[in-house]
Parts: C-alpha cells; structure tokens; sequence
C-alpha cells in the first residue's frame, strides 16, 4: 500500500455502534492514523451526527484536523476544516416539490406494508436537507432494539423497492438498520467518492475504503462497484483491530523511506 494516501470509513457499526459515540480505542486509533494518511468518514449521517459521535471525542491537533475529511448524508455534502471551523465544500440539496414527494412516497409505502411501527424513538422522517431518511424505529432508537428489527434485510428491501418503483427519478437505497435513504439520482457513496478524487487529484488506488455493508444491496457497496479496495468488517472491534495492523504498516513504511 505505498500509494495510500486516504483512508474512509463507514460510521455506525464501522467506526462505533449505530448512534453512539465512538469508543476511546478507537478515537486513538483515528489519531494516530490521522499522523500518517487522510481520512474520510462518509455515512448516511448529519453532519451534527458526525459531531456527536466523532468529532466531540478527537483529540487533534491543526494538522490532523486538516488531514480529516467528512462527507454525511452518503456524500451528498462535504467538509473540511479551513480557519478554525468545519467549512462547506459543496451540497447537493433536494428541491421542497422532491421532498414532498419523497415524504408521502415513504410514509404511504411503509404504512401500506406495515412497517409503520406505533413505538418508536424520535422522528420516523428526517429532512436531512440533501436527504431524506426514513427510520423505521425512529432516529434515536436504541441499538438493540434497531437490530432486532429486521436482522435478514427483508423489510428494508420492501419498503426500498415500493419507493423506488414511486420515484424512479430519484435514488433510493437501504441505509443503516433499520432506515432507507432518497438522494438526487446517482448521488450515493460511489458520488462522493469520486468527488473525493476529484477534490484531491487522486486515483483509486490512493483510496481504502473501509465499512459494514460491502455486500450487494448494501449502503457501502457502490464504493466496491466502482473499483475502490475495500476492507469489510461487522462491527467497530474489527475496524479498530485493522486500524492498529494499519497504523502500524504505515509507521514502518514511512520509516524506512526517512
């Protein structure tokens, strides 16, 4: 991997339990990878999710930060860290006719299929402005409870092919657990990445990507459709035990060309 230049992760169940904070290991981790490559974090997210869950938890200095990259919403917004704050490099946000339009394709789908759930936690649609996200259990569910929802995937893929067949204009994807994600066409994780090249003159092989829902159907898997290496792991132990082989390969690597 001597032409590695960024590292970017999924976040929940990649870098920390779905909605929840990343743990000290593994902020750490992100540090020390921080010294030696880029980092991208890119997930279905608001940015205040990426606040609350990671940014609040770094210890970093100016050049850390610099080095740090973040892309919520699936890569439908980005920013970097330019004179002291978070600044918007640039968002593709959905017009209000189209959010209309998704919200009832959503709620009408989920009520007509019975994933309406009566408990839930917090909103069920989020206008997150360059998406919207539908979260079956609410947007603060707790994690156990999200992952005994729909353990094989089955209702997500339900729920995601009666909008998509009410939306054909738009994307429509699965995202976390229990949620399905609306983007402006062609605008997913596979968008953002390539913004991520363009943005920073770089080809695929500068780029390991590293997150939970690699296989076909799965929020990460445009990433792998378009040729970037990819590392799948199923929870946030596994990417912290690759972060630290990582970590360690790149130390070595950047020793021996001193």
């Amino acid at each position: 991997m001597n032409d590695l230049r960024v590292v970017a992760f999924d976040l929940d169940d990649t870098l920390a339990v779905s909605k929840s904070q990343i743990d000290r290991r593994m902020a750490e981790l992100l540090g020390h990878l921080l010294t030696e490559v880029d980092v991208l974090i890119i997930s279905g997210g608001r940015f205040e999710q990426f606040e609350a869950q990671v940014l609040a938890h770094l210890e970093l200095t100016e050049e850390q930060r610099s080095r740090l990259h973040l892309m919520p919403t699936c890569g439908t917004r980005y920013y970097r860290w330019r004179d002291g704050d978070w600044r918007l490099v640039y968002a593709e946000d959905l017009s209000e006719a189209d959010k209309i339009r998704i919200v009832a394709a959503l709620t009408e789908s989920a009520k007509a299929l019975g994933l309406w759930e009566d408990r839930t936690w917090g909103d069920i649609i989020e206008d997150r402005g360059s998406q919207i996200t539908f979260s079956a259990l609410g947007q603060s569910a707790p994690p156990q409870e999200k992952y005994g929802w729909d353990p094989d995937g089955s209702k997500k893929k339900r729920l995601r092919d009666a909008v998509a067949e009410q939306l054909p204009d738009l994307e429509v994807r699965g995202g976390g657990s229990t949620s399905i994600d609306v983007t402006r066409k062609g605008v997913d994780k596979a968008y953002g990445m390539r913004k991520l090249l363009e943005c920073l003159d770089l080809k695929h092989d500068n780029v390991l990507f590293v997150g939970d829902r690699l296989d076909h159907g799965g929020n990460d898997y445009p990433v792998k459709a378009m040729g970037i290496r990819c590392h799948a792991v199923t929870c946030w132990e596994e990417t912290a035990d690759y972060v630290q082989v990582l970590v360690d390969d790149l130390v070595r690597r950047h020793a021996q060309r001193a």
